[in-house]
């Protein structure tokens, strides 16, 4: 047995670890995975790169735990997300790590262990280099072309060096960085949910979703619980549920934004009171089995070559540089107290076009995820997983067109031809599960509709 050891000392300020990729992608949550995973299967040497030391982003790390905007809405939903989608929902399923929620808008509650672990094994089948744990701390630009990044590490500083590159970072990090324009809200700011699981409860008594809202509307500030409108969702046969029953703020500043993450951990053993209080029966033996990480649902988003309204959202304008598209609700989360909830029919669809995800001063950079341009509202419509996933592989294709010109002069029939299952192709009705499946309760009207404006359009279309 060797135990000899060496004494060392840091040279100077280290060397900086050098990386070069054809495609370098910013934030591995959902969007940074399927836009990873898609320029893969392109040929495309990537390196994916997240500040967490984990991929999965908010999808595993936050706790989320359902899967938003995969399905149209009504009793009859269909898939209107694929790539990586598809790949999810089989491989999750045959595990028995999903529970189908359908109703009047179709939900997938997902174990997020094992989407970690598929993500992980997918990332890594694929090739992708990744870096984790990394921080940037400047990007270097030559006019129009983003050329590099210098990452901190606790190892090490890194300098990525790529042809491409997409910010699917969630706050428009490296666009930001890049000195290129970008959008923040105004005027109130957009709540964020520190989530949690519980785990021990018993599910044959647990309280509809009816139940739940005239109880925390009666009981919260009783509890010191400040969100009167939010839900717990059971995982069938699991006797776990998922809380998202906090708002909390996520100011993007860093001494602040830690300060409200230690709130939302305070505001969330409110709510376990309240549910232990309230509904003994269901929740008097259950404790936590995990806190996530703050969730956050918008901060920063670049400024797009066109900014998506909430208005083209109600009408489903269907863009001729649509490469997306949802049915989800306007989900606005502007108030502590509650949120604007606004839902639409069972053929209705809104879309994402291209030039959203575009920023006019960068000619190989391509924005996906929440970071895409909209106003507040229509973001909030736009920002859940299913869409998520579809521009992030439009991002990927885009950048394999533009080659070594620009994203701005990519022949658009061709990226819709190659992600037209994300815009046209119906495959047919689901057939509902018969088992680990029930129909979802429709949600209370919206508790302050006011409040949601007309939105200025601000940008070209």
């Amino acid at each position: 047995m060797d135990t000899a050891t060496r004494t060392v000392r840091r040279d100077g300020d280290g060397a900086t670890c050098e990386v070069e990729a054809d495609i370098c992608v910013v934030g591995a949550g959902i969007a940074g995975v399927s836009a990873a995973l898609e320029a893969a299967k392109l040929g495309r040497k990537v390196i994916l790169i997240d500040g967490l030391p984990a991929l999965g982003g908010q999808a595993v790390n936050s706790l989320i735990g359902t899967f938003c905007g995969f399905f149209s809405n009504g009793p009859d939903p269909y898939q209107i997300t694929f790539g990586v989608a598809d790949d999810i929902l089989r491989d999750l399923g045959a595990r028995g790590a999903l529970h189908f929620r359908w109703g009047p808008w179709s939900t997938v509650m997902y174990d997020e262990t094992a989407l970690s672990r598929w993500i992980e094994d997918a990332v890594r089948a694929a090739g992708v280099t990744v870096v984790l744990g990394a921080v940037m701390r400047g990007v270097k630009r030559a006019g129009r072309r983003v050329q590099a990044l210098d990452l901190a590490t606790r190892y090490g500083d890194v300098r990525v060096t790529a042809d491409d590159f997409v910010d699917a970072s969630g706050d428009a990090a490296l666009a930001w960085l890049a000195g290129f324009e970008c959008r923040e809200a105004a005027g109130t700011p957009v709540f964020g949910t520190q989530m949690m699981v519980l785990e021990g409860i018993d599910e044959a008594s647990q309280p509809s979703r009816e139940d739940m809202t005239a109880r925390l509307k009666a009981k919260a500030a009783d509890y010191g619980v400040v969100r009167d409108d939010g839900f717990a969702f059971a995982f069938q046969g699991r006797g776990t549920a998922l809380i998202n029953m906090t708002h909390v703020e996520t100011p993007l500043d860093a001494v602040a934004a830690s300060a409200r993450a230690l709130e939302g951990k305070a505001m969330t053993d409110n709510v376990i009171a309240f549910l232990k209080g309230e509904f003994p029966e269901t929740s008097g033996a259950a404790r936590v089995r995990g806190y996530g990480f703050p969730g956050i649902r918008q901060t920063r988003w670049i400024a797009g070559a066109h900014q998506i309204t909430v208005d083209e959202v109600r009408v489903g304008v269907r863009f001729p540089d649509a490469v997306a598209r949802c049915a989800w609700a306007i989900e606005l989360h502007d108030k502590p107290e509650n949120i604007v909830w606004e839902s639409f029919d069972a053929d209705h669809m809104h879309y994402v076009p291209f030039r959203s995800m575009s920023p006019p001063e960068a000619d190989n950079l391509v924005a996906a995820g929440r970071c895409i341009d909209g106003d507040v509202a229509a973001l909030s419509s736009v920002r859940v997983m299913g869409p998520c996933i579809a521009t992030g592989a439009a991002a990927a294709h885009a950048l394999d067109l533009a080659g070594a010109g620009s994203i701005h002069q990519i022949d658009i029939a061709a990226l819709q031809d190659r992600v037209r299952k994300n815009l046209d192709l119906r495959q047919g009705s689901l057939i509902k599960p018969h088992t680990a499946c029930f129909e979802t309760p429709a949600l209370p009207a919206p508790q302050h509709e006011g409040t949601l404006l007309k939105s200025n359009r601000s940008s070209s279309s």
